[in-house]
């Protein structure tokens, strides 16, 4: 009889032992993956939604203007006549932001 009691006293730690796991893996998606999803969400938007003239800025930290767009790529004036073509997942962010972001002395 005494066996029977341990055996049923087990089985609802091994529910208590899970909570714990569970736990980290809702802080994980709230503090972690939702808003990184949030973030390429946003940052494809924003993509989508260039128009030539405007200033980017790529992920390699160029500074340019876009000149052309087409379908996966950008043709980026960097001053002086120069222009490179980029992949569309090549730009970082608007220009105009990048500025506004930076400290001034």
């Amino acid at each position: 009889m005494t066996s029977t009691i341990l055996l049923q006293a087990g089985g609802a730690g091994g529910i208590m032992g899970f909570l714990p796991m569970i736990l980290i893996i809702v802080v994980f998606y709230f503090f972690m993956i939702r808003p990184q999803m949030k973030k390429a969400k946003d940052h494809k938007k924003y993509i989508e939604e260039l128009k030539v003239n405007d200033r980017v800025v790529t992920t390699a930290g160029i500074h340019g203007r876009l000149v052309e767009i087409s379908e996966t790529t950008f043709l980026v004036d960097v001053g002086g006549g120069v222009k490179i073509r980029f992949d569309k997942s090549a730009i970082a962010l608007d220009a105009s932001k990048a500025q506004n972001a930076a400290p001034k002395a």
